[in-house]
């Protein structure tokens, strides 16, 4: 997806509702990552940067609330819990335990788009620092560094302008001739220097890229989840 709103986890043991949810967010421009369980959710955490968690409470394994308070400490990702209807003592005790905001089950989707948009805006707005974690590497482009296993390295501005597209356009391939766009640079053999350079900063093996892969005969894309 080119341009999204921003990066959402449904977290549902319904697959029928994650199927439902993930469509209709992604018909509203938002991009969509789905887990089945608390313990896929935390997986998928620790690899990538959502914008926002659409966390249902009653699940098999861990609940809703104990994946709120197990993650309280170190969770900056605002969460919307998904309830049962009428189930007013987990809402009250999923807001106390830290979740932005709930929705009885059955909901309008209409709502939820609502709901979602108003949190983003606000957290976009509190939140000036455009901070990317994946793994166990993070990049800061307000501040134009990476931080890889405990080490820190400089970006340009060249290498900012194409890694701030990329982010922002994840799973989509640039060719060479749509990033030279970007830099004012008409020369093949130097954008590929300029790739080779900034996975040597991102990269835990370089010469075995996992997350800025080349496609042959095409271009670069950049994988963040």
């Amino acid at each position: 997806m080119d341009n999204f709103f921003g990066h959402i986890l449904v977290v549902d043991d319904d697959d029928g509702i994650r199927s439902l949810v993930k469509r209709y967010l992604n018909e509203n421009k938002y991009l969509v990552t789905t887990a089945e369980s608390a313990e896929d959710a935390s997986e998928k955490i620790k690899i990538i940067k959502f914008d926002l968690i659409i966390l249902d409470i009653m699940m098999p394994g861990k609940s809703g609330l104990e994946f709120i308070e197990e993650k309280k400490n170190n969770l900056e990702t605002p969460v919307i819990l998904l309830t049962a209807k009428g189930e007013a003592n987990e809402r009250v005790e999923g807001l106390e335990l830290g979740a932005d905001d709930y929705l009885p089950k059955p909901f309008e989707p209409k709502e939820l788009i609502l709901r979602i948009k108003n949190i983003i805006d606000k957290t976009k707005k509190n939140d000036l620092k455009r901070v990317i974690k994946f793994e166990n590497i993070q990049i800061d482009l307000n501040r134009q560094l990476i931080f890889k296993n405990e080490k820190e390295f400089k970006i340009n501005s060249t290498e900012k302008i194409i890694l701030e597209k990329m982010i922002n356009n994840p799973g989509k391939t640039f060719q060479r001739m749509e990033i030279g766009k970007l830099i004012n640079l008409n020369k093949e053999r130097s954008i590929d220097v300029i790739i080779t350079r900034l996975r040597k900063k991102i990269e835990l093996d370089p010469k075995n890229p996992k997350f800025l892969q080349t496609i042959r005969g095409a271009g670069y894309v950049l994988w963040i989840e």
